[in-house]
C-alpha cells in the first residue's frame, strides 16, 4: 500500500478516471471521487464515458478500455450494461470478481487491466448499517445481471439462508443460482418462477433492477406483492425514493436506500485507484449533500 506522501509525490497534475455505462449523465460518482481526493490534497479528474452519448453498444468496450488506456487514465468504473461484457477484455481478475462474474471496476496500472467487484462489498456494508437486525431465513431477489449477481453473493455473505430468485431472462436467474450453490452449498439459492409464492414466504426483498431508475420509472413487482411484514433493500439511487422504496414505505415496510451501496462501493474503488483508504464517512456526508 502506497503512503500518503508517496501518492502526494507521484501525482503532481490530475489523476484520471471514469465511469463507462448507458445513462450515466446524473451519476453522482465523479463527484464523490473528486471531493474525496481534493480532502486528500490531490487533484482527481472523473469522466463520464456514456454509451448513450456516443450512440454505441457494449461492442464499443474494446476501443473504450485502448482510448482510456493511450490517455493515461488510473482505472474506471463500470456500470449497466457494461459488468459482464467486460469481463473478456481485462488480464486479470480479483478473486471477488472472478468468483461473482462480473466487474464494476478496472484499475489500469504498468500496461495491465485488473478487474474488481467493489459492487456486493458496498452493498454489504450497507446492508450492515441499514438493516442489521432483519431476519434472512427467506429473501426474494429480483435481478440476476452484472449488480444482481454482486448482490446475491453479498447476501449470502451476509447469512441469507434462501435466496429466491428472479430475473426476466430465466437461463441467467439459473445460471447465477447455480453458481451461488456451487460457492456457498446447496439450496442457498433458488431460481424461481412463481413470484407470488415466493414472496408470500419472504422476510425480505432485495432489488437488483434498473427498474425505478429515471429512464425506468416504475415498480419491478405488483405492489399487493408487497406486505408491512416485509423488508426491502433498493440499488437504484437515482432517484433515492424509487416508487418501490416510496410504496413500501407507505405500507410501513423497514427499508434501504441505494445510497450506501453508492458511496461504498466507491471508497472501494478510491482505494483501488490511488492506494489510499478514503473516509467513507465523508464521502457518504458529500453523498448526502447532494440529494435531489
Amino acid at each position: 500500500m502506497r503512503s500518503f506522501a508517496d501518492m502526494k509525490t507521484a501525482i503532481n497534475s490530475p489523476y484520471l478516471v471514469g465511469l463507462i455505462g448507458a445513462g450515466i449523465q446524473a451519476s453522482r460518482t465523479p463527484s464523490m471521487h473528486e471531493h474525496e481526493a481534493a480532502a486528500q490534497g490531490m487533484q482527481c479528474e472523473y469522466q463520464l464515458i456514456d454509451l448513450e452519448k456516443l450512440c454505441a453498444g457494449v461492442d464499443a468496450l474494446p476501443d473504450l478500455l485502448k482510448g482510456a488506456e493511450d490517455k493515461g487514465f488510473a482505472g474506471l468504473n463500470i456500470t449497466y450494461p457494461c459488468k459482464r461484457s467486460v469481463l473478456a477484455l481485462l488480464d486479470d481478475l480479483s478473486d471477488d470478481a472472478r468468483a461473482i462474474g462480473a466487474v464494476n471496476t478496472i484499475v489500469l496500472s504498468k500496461g495491465k487491466r485488473v478487474g474488481h467487484n467493489t459492487d456486493w462489498w458496498g452493498f454489504a456494508e450497507s446492508f450492515r448499517r441499514g438493516l442489521p437486525d432483519v431476519p434472512k431465513d427467506s429473501v426474494v431477489q429480483l435481478g440476476a445481471g452484472g449488480a444482481g449477481a454482486a448482490v446475491a453473493h453479498a447476501m449470502l455473505t451476509l447469512g441469507a439462508r434462501e435466496l429466491s430468485i428472479f430475473d426476466l431472462d430465466a437461463t441467467r436467474a439459473k445460471n447465477l443460482a447455480a453458481d451461488l450453490c456451487t460457492r456457498f452449498g446447496a439450496g442457498r439459492a433458488l431460481a424461481e418462477s412463481d413470484l407470488a409464492a415466493a414472496m408470500a414466504k419472504a422476510e425480505g426483498l432485495v432489488h437488483a433492477t434498473p427498474t425505478g431508475m429515471v429512464k425506468y420509472p416504475g415498480l419491478p413487482l405488483p405492489a399487493a406483492l408487497l406486505r408491512p411484514a416485509i423488508w426491502v433493500a433498493e440499488i437504484v439511487y437515482f432517484p433515492l425514493e424509487t416508487e418501490l422504496l416510496r410504496v413500501a414505505r407507505g405500507l410501513g415496510c423497514r427499508t434501504m436506500n441505494g445510497s450506501g451501496m453508492a458511496v461504498f462501493q466507491a471508497a472501494e474503488a478510491f482505494r483501488l485507484f490511488t492506494g489510499i483508504t478514503p473516509d467513507a464517512e465523508r464521502m457518504q456526508r458529500h453523498f448526502a449533500s447532494m440529494r435531489e
